[in-house]
Formats: C-alpha cells, sequence, structure tokens
C-alpha cells in the first residue's frame, strides 16, 4: 500500500512537471511582438512586382495575306484546328487549319462563272465566224453585180443616152453597195476583235482571281515556318488564340514560335511607382516554376503612355525587364516575380515602416520601451522599412504601435 501511495506520488509530480516545461516552451511574452529592435546595414529600395516571360525574339505564325497583291477579301476567318501549345515542331510541319467554307464557296462560284464565259466566248467566236462569212459572201456577189453593172456600161456606149446613163447609175449603185460591205466587213471584224479581246481579258481576269482564291485556300492549312515550340499567340488583352477564335486582315497571327535562348519579364508598374524606375536599373527575378533559382536582369524599355489592366481601375505602365543569360527551361508565361533595384545603401539605420508614427507637431516619432517618445528624422523607404537618418541608435528596441499610456512617455531631448 506505501509502495503505491509513493509510486502515485512520483507519476503526479512528472506530470506536473511537464505541464510546466510545455507551458514555458509554448507560452511566448505578452509584449513580446509588440516590439522591433532598430538594424544597422544594408538597405535595399526596390519596387517589387510580378509578371511574366516572354521571348525577346519569335517568328510569328502567319494566317493567309488576304488581299497582299491577290484578290481574295475576307473579313474574318475562323480557326479550326490548332496543335497543343508546347509542341516542338520543324519547318514545315502541320499547325493549325482554318475554316475554308467561304472561300470554298467563292471558288466554285468563281469556276462556274469562269465556264459561264469560256462558252460565251466560244459562241461569240463561232457567230462572229459566221457573221464575217456571211458579209465575205456578199461582198463576192456584189463584185459579180458590180463586174456585171460595169459590162453593162461598156456596152450601152451605142445605146441612147438615155440607157448609157441608166447603166452608169446601175453601176455606181452596185459599187456603192460594195463599198458600204466593205466597210461594214472591216467595222464588223475591228468590233469583234475588241469584243473578243474584252471577253477574254475578263476571262483571265477571273482565272487570276481564281489560282488567287486556291493559293490563299492552301495557306489555310498552317505550318511552321521555322523550328521551335509553338505558343498560342495573345492580343492587347492578354486572351490567347485558340480554336473558334478569328483572324483578319489587320491582325494574321495565327501562333508565335518564340526563340528561347533570350527572355524578356514583362511586369506593369503601378503610376504611383513608375517616376522611380529608370532603363538600365538591375533586377533580380525568380519564377513561380523553379522557386529555388534565381535570375539577373536589367529594365530595358518603359512605357509612356500608362493603361487599365481588365477588371482594374488604376493605371499601370508597361516595363520589360531582359533576362541575363540563356536558361532554356525558361518559358514564355511563366509568372515571375520581380524585384527592380531602385537604390542601395551600404550602411545605414532603418527600422519597420509601421514603427514611425506621427507626434502632436505632425514630427515623426517612435516610442522606445525606455520610455521614451523619439523624434526621428526619416530617410529613404522601401516596401516595409524606412531608413532614420538621425535620433536612433543600432539595437535600440522600439514600439511597433503606439502603447498604452504614450502621453506619459518622455520626449527624447
Amino acid at each position: 500500500m506505501k509502495k503505491t501511495i509513493i509510486t502515485t506520488g512520483i507519476v503526479i509530480a512528472a506530470a506536473f512537471i511537464a505541464l510546466f516545461v510545455f507551458n514555458r516552451m509554448t507560452t511566448k511574452k505578452p509584449d513580446e511582438s509588440l516590439f522591433a529592435e532598430v538594424s544597422k546595414g544594408k538597405f535595399e529600395v526596390v519596387v517589387s512586382t510580378t509578371g511574366e516571360l516572354v521571348a525577346e525574339n519569335s517568328v510569328d505564325i502567319m494566317g493567309p495575306a488576304f488581299g497582299q497583291g491577290n484578290d481574295v477579301r475576307s473579313t474574318n476567318v475562323r480557326i479550326t484546328d490548332l496543335i497543343a501549345e508546347g509542341t516542338e515542331v520543324k519547318k514545315g510541319d502541320y499547325v493549325g487549319s482554318l475554316d475554308k467554307t467561304e472561300l470554298d464557296n467563292e471558288v466554285k462560284n468563281i469556276r462556274e462563272r469562269i465556264t459561264e464565259m469560256e462558252q460565251q466566248l466560244e459562241m461569240q467566236i463561232l457567230d462572229t465566224a459566221v457573221q464575217l462569212n456571211n458579209i465575205r459572201d456578199q461582198i463576192t456577189n456584189q463584185i459579180h453585180s458590180v463586174e456585171e453593172a460595169e459590162i453593162r456600161v461598156k456596152n450601152s456606149k451605142y445605146e441612147s443616152p438615155m440607157v448609157q446613163r441608166d447603166a452608169e447609175i446601175d453601176y455606181e449603185q452596185a459599187q456603192r453597195v460594195l463599198d458600204q460591205l466593205m466597210r461594214s466587213y472591216e467595222l464588223r471584224k475591228a468590233q469583234t476583235k475588241v469584243n473578243i479581246l474584252n471577253r477574254r481579258m475578263f476571262l483571265t481576269r477571273m482565272q487570276r482571281r481564281l489560282a488567287d482564291y486556291e493559293s490563299t485556300l492552301a495557306q489555310f492549312t498552317i505550318t511552321a515556318p521555322a523550328n521551335g515550340m509553338i505558343i498560342y499567340y495573345k492580343n492587347r488583352f492578354g486572351t490567347k488564340r485558340k480554336v473558334g477564335q478569328s483572324i483578319n486582315v489587320i491582325d494574321r497571327i495565327v501562333a508565335t514560335i518564340p526563340d528561347l535562348t533570350t527572355m524578356l519579364s514583362k511586369v506593369f508598374v503601378s503610376e504611383v511607382e513608375i517616376n522611380k524606375v529608370a532603363k538600365g536599373m538591375p533586377v533580380t527575378i525568380t519564377v513561380d516554376a523553379f522557386p529555388n533559382n534565381s535570375y539577373t536582369g536589367k529594365v530595358i524599355s518603359i512605357a509612356n503612355i500608362g493603361e487599365k489592366l481588365p477588371n482594374t481601375d488604376s493605371k499601370v505602365f508597361e516595363v520589360m525587364i531582359r533576362v541575363d543569360g540563356t536558361d532554356l527551361n525558361l518559358r514564355p508565361s511563366m509568372t515571375t516575380n520581380n524585384k527592380i533595384l531602385i537604390n542601395s545603401y551600404d550602411d545605414v539605420t532603418y527600422i519597420p515602416l509601421e514603427c514611425v508614427h506621427t507626434g502632436p507637431d505632425s514630427v515623426p516619432v517612435v516610442y522606445t520601451k525606455s520610455g521614451l517618445r523619439q523624434p526621428v528624422k526619416l530617410g529613404d523607404t522601401n516596401d516595409k522599412h524606412v531608413i532614420i537618418e538621425e535620433g536612433l541608435e543600432e539595437g535600440t528596441t522600439i514600439y511597433i504601435e503606439i502603447p498604452e499610456g504614450a502621453e506619459k512617455f518622455r520626449v527624447a531631448k
């Protein structure tokens, strides 16, 4: 019995000790999160923004060249098939196809029109040949009539003057009819030549149009112009061009083949921070797909005009950053995190931004753990910290938020 009581006491004591140790390990000081410490060292001012990778150079895969050196006219042509984005292709490989319905119908109409025009031309040539042959027969007959009239004139020289005159009149009339027939023949021949020439010209034009349409239709099967990876084209709203969407005479790009040896990070900087950014500024870049890798780059271009992105009200400016070196694992559209280095200080004193408060006289102050309300002179800032040019020493413990009873804190001299 005595042994059981001793054992029970040991167990209870052990439980109390374990509970005490656990409480000490898991319980923080109640005011530990209220303070920060003044730091000293390197301080960087950066503009942080997300973006996406794009290739600096790429080959556009184009649809048919409507109206450029040909008679083909079309407004919008729908994409009916497109191979998967990211597919590796070689020059000449199949990429996709466009809806041929409209042009197929037009080609059918043109062919029917050409057949009709060829038949009309053939009929006109035959009709003209018959008409000219009839006129030539009439001319031949009229030549005989003129010859007969001429003979009568010669024979009438022994007749009375009246008979002679009648013979001369018949001859003159026969000659005039012959002259008229000759002129009519030449005129009809000239008219026929012009008409046939015009018909042949229209026929040739229609045949050329058919050739343009057939050549354009051949371009409705899209092939790769170079070796590389297929990337879907994005319009100015950031929407990828896929099956079911359309191209037109102004915007004929179906997809692109990027040059992966030189990549850019395209970012958008707010109008509040854009004045801080300048060409040539260094950038540290990370890619969500490779979180353990870090890249460097430089700002190469800044848009002069701001724009509104979809579903946003504030204006932003497009900034392009060239990624240093080549990493063929990087792909267009990968998400990037970019830190544009605006300024760098080697050895300065700084504190968290939330530690700075406004005093009664609008002078920035901080509250120290030692009970002082310390006026400070602020320097440059980044997204989390601010440089303290005067008023604090490294290692000083300060309040993050205005403490209770702040009005009782002594003003530092």
